[in-house]
């Protein structure tokens, strides 16, 4: 069964029918989440919400706020209430391993959503392959700077790096030097801190083009900094179509709303895609059938392999990818 792997939120709750939770079978479910400043986190905590309470389950939702100490509290605080299971956004990987390790001395199942703990051994951890879905996305826009450039010309890119503190953000960077790695003679790399902020972020870069005006080639860690992207790229000249001079080439990863516009307009060339509703079925599922077969301490790693939203692919592959789907449907 697949619960969430569908093309709009009504079928999701409607898929939910088969985990019921009505009378004697209803749950109740801490949700803790590190915040909601992403389109990929307010689609996933809708997903996730919206199905269990449509389902007959009771969810308690936690917001942490970014503070990992104020999370872990909140984790014991839904311990002590004597919930059914745990499903956790953590704040980062380390922090992750705590919250995991203090539900299962309490025996109480716990899923860990997209962020993954540095140890992946214990808990149901649903992860997408970040590496591979940053390395497919960024190899799509090399090997179009690289046929479009003379052979003797070094190129210039920049990546906008996360939180290194986080698990994701360590493997979009590690997916983004192996596909550069593989033509490393021709790049030049400017190395961007964002630690997932926008403010950060944008100071960063407006340096980083300051000191390196001339860019062929952007990557930023996640989609939701396009618009801090345009805000530097445009007063100088650099936010182009496709076809237009001056267009640098970009990818991202995500898969939101704002970057699917962008690579249907042009402006933006690939977005490496996690399958959102993959992922939150998959951390549902672990968690119900751990509730439905008393299994306190299930342990299970469940990787997302996700895929590259690119122009070349755009006509066929446009609504597998979560945020056209919701842009399809304002």
């Amino acid at each position: 069964m697949n619960l969430l792997k569908t093309t709009s939120a009504a079928a999701i709750v409607a898929a939910a029918a088969a985990f019921t939770g009505t009378g004697a079978n209803a749950a109740n479910i801490c949700f803790a989440f590190q915040d909601l400043e992403t389109e990929f986190w307010v689609a996933g905590h809708m997903a996730i919400t919206t199905t269990l309470t449509e389902a007959g389950h009771t969810v308690l939702e936690r917001n942490a706020n970014e503070d990992a100490n104020k999370q872990f509290e909140q984790i014991k605080d839904c311990i002590a209430q004597g919930v059914d299971a745990i499903i956790v956004i953590p704040q980062d990987g380390e922090s992750a391993v705590t919250i995991v390790k203090e539900a299962q001395a309490a025996d109480v199942p716990i899923a860990v959503f997209n962020r993954p703990p540095t140890d992946t051994s214990k808990g149901i951890v649903v992860v997408a392959d970040n590496k591979t879905i940053a390395e497919t996305a960024v190899d799509s826009i090399v090997e179009e700077a690289l046929a479009s450039a003379p052979a003797d010309k070094t190129l210039n890119a920049i990546i906008i790096v996360g939180d290194l503190g986080d698990p994701n953000a360590v493997g979009r960077k590690d997916g983004f030097y192996a596909a550069i790695n593989k033509h490393q003679d021709r790049f030049n790399v400017v190395e961007v801190a964002s630690k997932w902020d926008a403010a950060t972020a944008l100071a960063n870069l407006e340096a980083a083009v300051t000191a390196n005006p001339e860019v062929d080639l952007l990557f930023t860690s996640s989609d939701f900094l396009f618009p801090t992207i345009r805000s530097v790229f445009e007063p100088r000249g650099l936010w182009k179509k496709r076809g237009e001079d001056g267009h640098v080439l970009m990818a991202g990863l995500d898969g939101d709303k704002t970057a699917c516009q962008l690579i249907k307009e042009g402006y933006v060339d690939a977005t490496g895609v996690q399958d959102l509703y993959f992922e939150a079925d998959a951390a549902l599922k672990g968690v119900l059938e751990a509730i439905e077969n008393d299994e306190a301490q299930p342990n299970v790693l469940i990787e997302d392999p996700g895929f590259a939203l690119t122009q070349a692919n755009l006509a066929t592959d446009e609504m597998k990818m979560w945020g056209c789907i919701l842009l399809a449907g304002e």
